[in-house]
C-alpha cells in the first residue's frame, strides 16, 4: 500500500523533526510504503537541511516565505502526483502533530471498515488532544445544523462517528477522492482549507468519518484569534485580512461556499472583534466540544 504523507513547515524545526520521528516509528510500517513530501516555507531555522540530513528518503520542497499553511499544503500535494506514482492515500499532517505508534493503522483500518460497510469512499480524520491536560484540540466536527456553521467536535472511544467537516492535523484522503474533487482550494492561504475540502467532498457524494479514539497529541494554538483595545486600530485591521490572523476574506469565501445564510452574522462579529474587542470579550461564547461512547 502507497501512501504519501505531506506536510509544511515554517521555524519548526524541533516540532517536525519529533513529528517525522513518530511517523516512522509506526509499528506497522512495514506494511506501507511511505512516501513523505514536506514543503519548508523559506523557515530561517534550518528545517528543511535537519530533515533532509535525518531523512534523506524525505522529498523537501522550498517556498518563498508567502505560502503559509495551505499553500504550503497545496506545494506538497503536488509534488506527490507529479512523481507519477498512483497512491493509494494522502495523509495531511500538520508538523507540530506527534501521532502514536498505531496511528497509521488505525487510520488505514477504520477508512477500509467504513468504505466495506458503506460501499463509499470517505476521508478519515483522526482526534488529537493537548500534551498536557488531554483535553481535544482538534478532529472532526458535526454542525448543528446543515445551513449554520454553529458546530462542535465528536468523537467515540469505540466507533467511528459520522462528521461535516475536519481539521488536516491527522487526514487520510485515498486517491479516488482526489482525482475527483483535485487537492486544497486556492483561495485559501492559511486556516480553512481543510474545513473547506472536507465539505467539498462531503457535496460530491463522499464521506467523512472520524476514527474511534485519540490519534495523537497537538496543541491548540488558537486561543485568542483577536487583538485587544489595547492595540491600534490600524493593527487591528491588519490583523482581520491577515492570514495568520481572522482571514476575512478567505472566511467571508468560505461562508458564500458553504453557509451564505451566516454572512450577515459573521460580517457583524468579524467587525466587533476589530472595532470593539472588548464587546466581543464580554460577549464571546467558548469553544465547544463533546466526547461521545466514553465506555468501550
Amino acid at each position: 500500500m502507497k501512501i504519501a504523507v505531506l506536510l509544511t513547515c515554517f521555524n519548526r524545526k524541533e516540532k517536525t523533526l519529533q513529528c517525522l520521528e513518530k511517523l516512522y516509528s509506526q509499528k506497522s510500517i512495514e506494511k506501507f510504503e511511505l512516501q513523505v513530501f514536506l514543503t519548508d516555507d523559506n523557515s530561517k531555522d534550518g528545517t528543511g537541511i535537519a530533515v533532509k540530513e535525518k531523512y534523506p528518503e524525505v522529498y523537501v520542497s522550498y517556498g518563498n516565505g508567502n505560502l503559509f499553511w495551505a499553500g504550503g499544503m497545496r506545494n506538497s500535494w503536488r509534488l506527490a502526483l507529479n512523481t507519477g506514482v498512483i497512491f493509494d492515500y494522502f495523509l495531511l499532517l500538520n508538523d507540530d502533530t506527534q501521532i502514536f505508534e498505531d496511528t497509521l493503522e488505525k487510520l488505514i483500518n477504520s477508512n477500509q471498515k467504513m468504505k466495506l460497510s458503506n460501499q463509499i469512499s470517505n476521508i478519515t480524520i483522526g482526534t488529537t488532544t493537548d500534551f498536557t491536560d488531554g483535553k481535544f484540540t482538534y478532529g472532526g466536527f458535526k454542525l448543528y445544523s446543515k445551513n449554520r456553521l454553529k458546530h462542535i467536535l465528536v468523537n467515540s472511544v469505540s466507533q467511528e462517528l459520522d462528521c461535516d467537516f475536519g481539521c488536516a492535523n491527522i487526514m487520510l484522503v485515498p486517491y479516488e477522492i482526489t482525482s475527483k474533487i483535485g487537492i486544497l482550494n486556492e483561495e485559501y492561504i492559511h486556516g480553512i482549507a481543510d474545513f473547506d475540502y472536507t465539505l467539498q467532498a462531503k457535496k460530491a457524494g463522499f464521506d467523512v468519518w472520524v476514527a474511534p479514539g485519540v490519534l495523537g497529541y497537538c496543541n491548540y494554538d488558537q486561543v485568542r484569534n483577536w487583538k485587544s483595545m489595547d492595540s491600534k486600530l490600524s493593527e487591528r485591521i491588519e490583523f482581520l485580512y491577515s492570514p495568520k490572523g481572522l482571514q476575512y476574506k478567505e472566511y467571508m469565501f468560505f461562508l458564500k461556499t458553504h453557509f451564505p445564510r451566516e454572512i450577515p452574522s459573521m460580517f457583524i462579529k468579524f467587525w466587533v472583534k476589530t472595532l470593539f474587542p472588548f464587546i466581543y470579550d464580554k460577549y464571546k461564547v467558548e469553544r465547544q466540544e463533546v466526547k461521545i461512547d466514553q465506555e468501550s
